[in-house]
């Protein structure tokens, strides 16, 4: 169980760090997107936003791995 546990890991942190790295430049939050009114909001279209949500799964997949593994170990 151990085994399969520190696989996915690995298997999952390749994928998040893949996933992050090909991201376009403007998908993340800055705080200066939200600041007044007057400034530009960035909408997410198709393919970023799946990436977004990629990511968002991936993260959450990640985190759960490795708190399974630290209760297991």
């Amino acid at each position: 169980m151990l085994f399969i546990l520190k696989i996915s890991q690995i298997v999952l942190s390749l994928l998040l760090a893949f996933i992050v790295l090909i991201q376009p430049k403007k998908s993340g939050l800055s705080l200066t997107t939200f600041w007044s009114e007057s400034t530009w909001k960035f909408e997410r279209r198709w393919p970023e936003k799946i990436l977004h949500n990629a990511t968002i799964i991936l993260w959450t997949l990640f985190i759960i791995n490795a708190l399974l593994f630290f209760f297991l170990a």
